[in-house]
This record gives structure tokens, sequence and C-alpha cells, in this order.
């Protein structure tokens, strides 16, 4: 093991050697080139930043809305039972009212558009993480 850190040692110091040998203008044009190199890097590095609390804040958001559309369907939810129950309680031979059906309705509609809504969110979410992946 300390043979191979002296051998890896000796080739840096040869490397250095390398460079103080170097004339002046090979030495700033690496200097040049690395710190060029750094900069993109920091460049990729504050736009991968960017782009992930920007992503970030829209999850946030998107998990609010699907909250509060979750939310919406159980208090939906409740009134169509409240309503049944009310129904059932004057008559049990009763069909719903047109009232209790449109309920029914927005119920179902709330659940479908809930589920596109995440269908969409998934698919939002993946195109995000590949370009999160791609920067």
């Amino acid at each position: 093991e300390v043979q191979k850190l002296n051998q890896q040692l000796e080739e840096k110091n040869g490397e250095i050697q390398q460079m103080i040998n170097q004339p002046p203008y090979e030495k700033e044009r690496e200097i040049l080139r690395l710190q060029k190199t750094l900069a993109e890097k920091e460049k990729a590095q504050a736009t991968s930043d960017v782009l992930c609390r920007s992503l970030t804040d829209e999850t946030h958001q998107l998990q609010r809305k699907l909250a509060s559309t979750a939310e919406m369907c159980q208090h939906l939810a409740k009134c169509l039972e409240e309503k049944q129950r009310k129904e059932k309680g004057n008559s049990d031979d009763q069909i719903p009212t047109e009232r209790s059906n449109q309920v029914f309705l927005q119920l179902l509609y709330n659940e479908t558009s809930l589920q596109a809504l995440i269908c969409n969110l998934q698919e939002e979410n993946r195109m995000l993480k590949q370009k999160v992946a791609h920067v």
C-alpha cells in the first residue's frame, strides 16, 4: 500500500514538474481552460439548482391542489350520504331526486377529474425528472 502511494506521489510530482517546465503561455492556456471548465460546471449546477427549486415549488403547488380536490370530494360524498339518508328516512321506495343525481354526477366528475389530474401530474413529474437528469 505504501509503495502504491509512493508511486502515485511520484506520478503527481512528475506532473507538477512537467507543469513547471512548461512555457508560461502553456501554463496560462491550461489555467484558462480549467477556469472555463469550472465556469461551465458552475453554470450547469446553477441551472440544475433553479430547475430543482422550480420542480419542488410546482410539486408542492400540485400537492396542495390535489389535497383541496380530495377534500372537496370527501365533502361532496358526505353531502350525498346525508341526502340519501334523508331520502331513505322519508320513504324507502322514493327514487333519488334530481338534486341528489346532480351531486352524484358532480362526485363522479370530480373523481374522474382527480384521476386525470393525477395522471397528468405523474406524466409531468416523469418529464421533469428526465429534464433534471439531462441537466
